[in-house]
C-alpha cells in the first residue's frame, strides 16, 4: 500500500514527495534528540519505572503457572476418583492446592503493587518535569524581546504550555511503565505458553503475524506523516490565535472574510492532508483489528486446543492457561502500538519546547551593550530620554525600520511622534520600552542606556491601543505593576483614571474578574490600563494611540484620564487627533524610519510633509 498523500498540483515537481519524506525523517530524528534532552532531568526515575514495570510483567507469569498446577492436581484427583468408581476426596492434595492458591494470590498482588510503585514514580517524575519546563519557559520568555510576542509566537507559547506539555505527560507518566509492560509481559507469557506445549504456544500467537503484517503496511511513512500532521496542527493553532487576537480591528474595518482566510486555509490544509492520509488506513486498520478479535482468537485456540486434548497431547488445564494468554497478547500489542504513536507525537512536542527554551534573549541589565559605556547597572540621574543615532531592523528584514534616529525628550515634556503609516513611529516607541534593542546607537534615560537601567519598567510605563488586561480581578489588573499596593492606593488610581464609579457599579466591584464577569467596554478597559500606569507612577510614559479604537464618548473620558496621567512626566505620544498634537511641547515628524523634522505645532506647519498630514489627519495612524 502506498503512503496516503494529498493530490499534488499540476505544476508540482516530481521529487517533491521524496524531499518531503527526507524532511520528515530529519524532523523525526531531531524530535527524538530533543526528547532525550528534555527527559534528561528525570531519566533516573524513568529508568527505575521501566525496571519495575519489567518485574511486574514477569510476575504476571506466576498466576498462570499456579493455575496450571491447580488444574493438574484437580484433574488427577478427578481421574483417580473415576478409577475407583466414585469420587475419592482423599485423592485431592489439599495442601498443594492451598500452596498454589497462595502463590497465585501473592504473585498477583505483588505484581499490582510493583506496577503501582512504577506508575507512582513516573507520575512524580512527570510533575517534576512539567514544573521544571514551565519554570524554565517563564524565566526564558521573561527575557526575550517583547517584540517577539507576535500573535504567531503567542500561539506557539500557548501550544507549548498547554498542548505540548500534555503530550509529553503521556510519554513520561504512562509510556515507560505501560510500554515496558506491553513489551515484556506478552514475551514472558508466550514463552511460558511454549513451555507448556510448543503447539499451544504456536496457537496462542497464530493470528499475531497477520496483525503485524497489516500494521507494517500502515506504518510505512508513519513517522514523516506524524511530523507533517503535527506541523499543520501547529499552523492551525497559530493562525487561530492570530485571527482571534485581531478580531477587534477586523470587525472595525469590515474585513472579516479576508482576515480569517489564513486561518481557514490552514484548517483546510490540515483537513485535506488528514483525510487523504487516514481514509486508506481505516480499511487496513479494520482488517488488522479483525485478526485479533476475541471470537477469532477463541476459535483458533479452543478449536486447536480441543483437538490436542483429544489426542492426549495436552491437558484441559494447559489449554485453559494458553487461551487466557492468547486473549491478553492482543491487548498488550495495542498498548505497545499506542506507546509508539505517543512517542512520535512527544518527539515533535519536545522539539518545539526545546526551541522555545532556546529563544534568543535580550542581554541582562548589567551587561555592557555596544554603546553602553558602562558595565554596571546604574539609576538615571534624571528622566531626559535621548535617542542617539539609533538604527533598528526587524529580524529577517533588510530594510531599517528605524534609520539613524536622534532626538531628545526633555524631562517633564510631552513629545508627539507623527508621520504616515509605516514611518517607524511605533517602532521608535517600543525601543524606548525595550521591546527590542537597537542594532546600533543608544537609547538612554538620564544618561544611562536603557539595557543598563535597573528595574526598567519602574522608570518607563506605557498605555497602548489594546489595554491587555488579564483574566483576573480588576484590583489585580490595576495592581499588576505594584502587587504590594493597598486597596486605598488602587482606588485612588482608579479615581484619577475616571473609572472608579464604573468599577464600583460592577456586581463584585474590584473583585470582579475581567472578561467572564466584567462586561466592561473597551473605553473602560483602557481607563483601567491608565489606572495601572498611574499606580506604577513611572516618570517616563509611552502613549501609543490610546484612544484610537474607542467611541467618541469614551475618547473624551480617556483623554481626561490621560491629562491626569501625563502631568510631570516625560511623555512620548503617538496620536493623530489635532487637539492632542497642538498642545504638546514638541512634535517629531518621521518618514521611512527617519526623523525629517521637529518643532512645535506652529513651526511644523511650515514643513510640507507635516502640512499634508495636518490637512489629512487620517494619515497620522501608526
Amino acid at each position: 500500500m502506498t503512503t496516503p498523500h494529498t493530490e499534488p498540483d499540476a505544476d508540482s515537481e516530481p521529487d517533491a514527495a521524496p524531499d518531503a519524506a527526507t524532511s520528515g525523517q530529519a524532523d523525526q530524528k531531531a524530535g527524538s534528540a530533543a526528547l532525550r534532552d528534555l527527559l534528561s532531568p528525570v531519566s533516573g526515575p524513568l529508568a527505575v519505572g521501566r525496571l519495575l514495570a519489567a518485574v511486574s510483567a514477569i510476575l504476571a507469569v506466576a498466576p498462570y503457572v499456579a493455575l496450571v498446577k491447580i488444574g493438574e492436581i484437580l484433574l488427577r484427583a478427578s481421574t483417580a476418583g473415576n478409577a475407583d468408581g466414585g469420587v475419592n476426596g482423599d485423592a485431592v492434595d489439599g495442601a498443594a492446592v492451598q500452596r498454589w492458591l497462595f502463590i497465585l494470590v501473592a504473585t498477583f498482588t505483588a505484581r499490582l503493587f510493583v506496577y503501582f510503585i512504577a506508575l507512582t514514580l513516573t507520575h512524580v517524575a512527570d510533575v517534576r518535569l512539567g514544573h521544571h519546563i514551565r519554570g524554565e519557559l517563564v524565566a526564558r520568555l521573561a527575557r526575550v524581546p517583547l517584540s517577539w510576542f507576535t500573535s504567531t509566537n503567542s500561539g506557539r507559547v500557548r501550544k507549548a504550555l498547554q498542548d505540548d506539555i500534555t503530550t509529553v505527560h503521556q510519554l513520561i507518566a504512562h509510556q515507560p511503565v505501560e510500554g515496558t509492560n506491553a513489551l515484556v509481559m506478552p514475551i514472558a507469557l508466550m514463552a511460558y505458553a511454549f513451555v507448556i506445549d510448543w503447539r499451544l504456544g504456536l496457537l496462542s500467537i497464530a493470528t499475531v503475524p497477520l496483525y503485524l503484517v497489516a500494521n507494517l503496511v500502515m506504518m510505512r511513512g508513519m513517522g514523516e506523516k506524524t511530523v507533517e500532521m503535527d506541523r499543520k496542527l501547529g499552523d492551525v493553532s497559530a493562525r487561530m490565535v492570530e485571527f482571534v487576537t485581531g478580531i477587534t480591528v477586523v470587525k472595525a474595518f469590515g474585513k472579516v472574510g479576508k482576515a480569517h482566510g489564513r486561518y481557514q486555509q490552514a484548517a483546510d490544509d490540515f483537513y485535506n492532508f488528514y483525510y487523504a492520509w487516514c481514509q486508506p488506513l481505516i480499511r487496513m486498520a479494520a482488517l488488522g483489528q479483525s485478526t485479533l478479535a476475541v471470537p477469532l482468537v477463541l476459535l483458533v485456540n479452543l478449536g486447536g486446543g480441543a483437538w490436542l486434548v483429544h489426542r492426549d497431547y495436552v491437558s484441559v488445564a494447559d489449554v485453559t492457561a494458553t487461551v487466557l494468554i492468547a486473549l491478553l497478547v492482543p491487548f498488550a500489542i495495542e498498548i505497545g502500538m499506542s506507546s509508539m504513536w505517543s512517542r512520535q507525537l512527544a518527539g515533535q512536542a519536545a522539539l518545539r519546547l526545546i526551541q522555545l527554551l532556546q529563544t534568543p534573549t535580550l542581554p541582562e541589565g548589567t551587561e555592557t551593550g555596544t554603546d553602553a559605556g558602562t558595565d554596571v547597572a546604574s539609576s538615571p540621574a534624571n528622566h531626559d530620554v535621548v535617542f542617539d543615532h539609533v538604527t533598528f531592523s526587524y529580524e529577517g528584514s533588510d530594510v531599517a525600520a528605524v534609520d539613524d534616529v536622534s532626538f531628545t525628550l526633555r524631562q517633564g515634556t510631552v513629545t508627539a511622534l507623527v508621520g504616515p503609516s509605516g514611518s517607524g513611529k511605533s517602532t521608535i516607541a517600543t525601543l524606548l520600552a525595550r521591546f527590542a534593542d537597537p542594532d546600533s546607537g543608544t537609547v538612554s534615560i538620564g544618561g544611562v542606556p536603557v539595557p543598563q537601567v535597573p528595574d526598567l519598567y519602574s522608570h518607563v510605563g506605557f498605555v497602548l491601543q489594546d489595554p491587555q488586561l488579564l483574566g483576573v480581578s480588576i484590583r489585580d489588573n490595576i495592581a499588576l505593576g505594584r502587587p504590594d499596593a493597598t486597596d486605598d492606593q488602587v482606588r485612588a488610581a482608579a479615581r484619577a483614571a475616571h473609572v472608579l464609579d464604573e468599577i464600583e457599579a460592577l456586581p463584585h466591584g474590584f473583585d470582579t474578574v475581567y472578561g467572564s464577569q466584567s462586561g466592561l467596554s473597551g473605553g473602560q478597559a483602557q481607563r483601567i490600563a491608565i489606572a495601572r500606569a498611574l499606580l506604577v507612577d513611572a516618570p517616563v510614559l509611552i502613549l501609543d494611540e490610546a484612544t484610537a479604537l474607542t467611541d467618541p464618548e469614551s475618547q473624551h473620558q480617556i483623554q481626561e484620564a490621560l491629562s491626569t496621567l501625563v502631568q510631570g512626566r516625560t511623555v512620548l505620544l503617538i496620536a493623530h487627533r489635532p487637539e492632542v498634537i497642538t498642545g504638546v511641547d514638541q512634535i517629531i515628524l518621521t518618514d521611512n524610519g527617519r526623523v525629517v523634522a521637529a518643532g512645535n505645532h506652529t513651526e511644523m506647519l511650515a514643513h510640507p510633509g507635516y502640512a499634508r498630514l495636518w490637512d489629512n489627519t487620517e494619515g497620522l495612524h501608526s
